[in-house]
């Protein structure tokens, strides 16, 4: 995938990631971005490592999502 298309779907990642998440964030654009990005590339590697999915399937999606939401979690504790 390319750098763009990375950063679109860690965009889109990091917007549901935040939708999922109780309470108010503080996060701008840039850092949504940034943390649908870094969830991304946990959830796909470590799924893919673990063998739970293959490179291109739609688990690596939702995948991404949770690890996105667990990250904002971690996140948002780390700040308090």
């Amino acid at each position: 995938m390319s750098v763009i298309g990375t950063i679109l779907i860690g965009l889109i990642v990091g917007l549901i990631a935040r939708l999922l998440h109780p309470g108010r964030d503080r996060l701008g654009l840039f850092m949504t971005t940034l943390l649908g990005i870094a969830g991304a590339m946990v959830a796909t590697y470590g799924g893919q490592f673990l063998g739970v999915y293959r490179v291109g399937e739609t688990a690596g999606f939702v995948g991404a999502v949770v690890g996105a939401v667990i990250l904002l979690f971690v996140f948002t504790k780390m700040k308090n």
